[in-house]
């Protein structure tokens, strides 16, 4: 497995392996099915993934296997929260694996590749935004060093999207 700069060829696959990784981690956390079977949702993440590839503030990568099969996908840049620092932070908008490739080491790659972007970047660390029902990323997080910071909005299902940071350093 090889993480890579992603390439506009990509977003099919990466948009797939999300829909597939959110639909798991969704319906793990008890969102109902039919929410997560919206085609103007699947075309939303395209265009999404899309504009982060094509976008210079934005690093989008891939991690693919040997024979090309695109299992994880990552965006980062500029965080959008107003109270966050741009000077000295990153945000960790996507990062998705597929649910075939959890448990591979896949998503700590992409976890990697982030935290080696943020520190090339001269940054002091990271933000992301992580649905509290989705327990298997929470834990993920916080074994690797990221703490809530007591930020939230509302996300589906009535449960809400907390906010991460990461130092470095």
């Amino acid at each position: 497995m090889r993480v890579r700069e992603a390439s506009t060829e990509d977003a099919d696959a990466m948009t797939d392996l999300h829909t597939r990784a959110r639909s798991a981690y969704y319906a793990a956390g008890g969102l109902a099915a039919p929410e997560l079977a919206d085609p103007a949702a699947r075309e939303r993440r395209r265009n999404a993934w899309a504009r982060a590839i094509a976008s210079p503030a934005m690093a989008a990568l891939c991690a693919e296997t040997a024979e090309g099969w695109v299992v994880g996908a990552l965006a980062m840049g500029p965080p959008k929260d107003a109270d966050v620092d741009p000077a000295h932070h990153r945000q960790l908008f996507q990062i998705h694996v597929h649910p075939d490739a959890w448990g591979s080491g896949v998503g700590s790659a992409l976890h990697g590749a982030f935290v080696d972007g943020v520190a090339a970047g001269g940054f002091a660390g990271g933000v992301l935004e992580a649905w509290e029902a989705n327990a298997r990323a929470g834990g993920f997080y916080l074994k690797r060093g990221w703490r809530a910071d007591g930020a939230r909005r509302p996300g589906p299902g009535g449960v809400d999207y907390v906010r991460l940071r990461l130092r470095l350093g």
